[in-house]
């Protein structure tokens, strides 16, 4: 890998410098506020554009920030990181930026969370999942769907794991190499899948992890976990399911400590979403227990 310039106003980062293009909010964590952290824990550089902050960034705002960075040579970055956006017109200057950093770095890796709704619900506007299909998918090096979004984005009604399995392959087949859907509710079952295709036209290694459920709902699950795939498949890049397994742990003893820290004070974790703990849980997200393994 061509080691990156040595810049006027930030040195290179020897674990990688990502550019995060989130949502991002005053209170609670979500979008920007539960991937930045994370990352910076886990060794990473991390450069914010808050897409949402009060008002929406516009697509040309994004231009904006982009050329003041390209201005004082600030455009090397080792991932892309993008999560929620709300508009067709702000996606498309986001495919603009991930060709600006790829001219920079040919090695980009972009890692896409294509959020656009769960549970049957769509909260995007419905132009929004052709622009995934047709245009980030093919330039995107990593997907995290949930269920729903994995089934707009093929068109294939999952109900199996053999349906899980399908739709990674098809994703393979449009673009990136490392696809994992974050959450399947098959059977009763709460299932992570992922997929890595190493070589082109070679068949990939996949396969799941079973989460347990807890019961309760969280706000931020989706962005944290998809920053801390993109953490730990880049110091595992080989090894997808490692990276995997350490996000879920990781996640999972969060979410344990936020359940828990909320019933301490007397609080019905069923009567409405809960913040997650994400401070306080900095030693689960640098050192996980591996308590979450692929299964057989």
């Amino acid at each position: 890998m061509a080691r990156p310039p040595i810049l006027s106003l930030a040195l290179p980062s020897e674990t990688g410098r990502v550019l995060s293009i989130q949502s991002h909010t005053v209170q609670g964590y979500v979008g920007n506020k539960a991937a930045v952290f994370p990352l910076q824990l886990l060794g990473y550089d991390v450069d914010p554009i808050n897409s949402v902050q009060g008002q929406v960034l516009n697509g040309q705002q994004l231009c904006d920030l982009i050329e003041g960075l390209a201005a004082n040579d600030l455009l090397y970055y080792t991932h892309l990181l993008t999560g929620y956006i709300g508009s067709v017109s702000f996606l498309d200057t986001v495919l603009q930026v991930v060709d600006r950093l790829r001219t920079v770095n040919p090695g980009l890796v972009y890692v896409c969370d294509p959020v656009m709704g769960d549970e049957g619900k769509l909260y995007v506007p419905p132009d929004l999942v052709s622009v995934y299909r047709e245009k980030v998918i093919p330039v995107a090096s990593m997907l995290t769907p949930n269920q729903f979004e994995v089934e707009l984005l093929t068109g294939l009604r999952i109900t199996s794991e053999s349906d899980g399995l399908k739709a990674c392959n098809i994703l393979h087949a449009a673009g990136p190499s490392k696809v994992v859907i974050t959450s399947l509710n098959i059977e009763g079952k709460l299932l992570l899948i992922g997929s890595h295709q190493k070589l082109e036209g070679q068949p990939p290694h996949q396969f799941k992890i079973i989460i347990p459920k807890i019961p309760a709902y969280f706000t931020g699950t989706g962005d944290l976990m998809t920053a801390l795939l993109l953490g730990w498949s880049n110091k595992y890049p080989d090894n997808l399911e490692k990276a995997s397994e350490l996000a879920v742990s990781s996640l999972q003893a969060l979410l344990h400590r936020t359940l828990e820290d909320y019933k301490a004070v007397g609080f019905d974790p069923q009567s409405s979403s809960l913040e997650i703990r994400l401070i306080q849980s900095q030693d689960d997200i640098r050192n996980p227990e591996r308590r979450f393994k692929e299964d057989e």
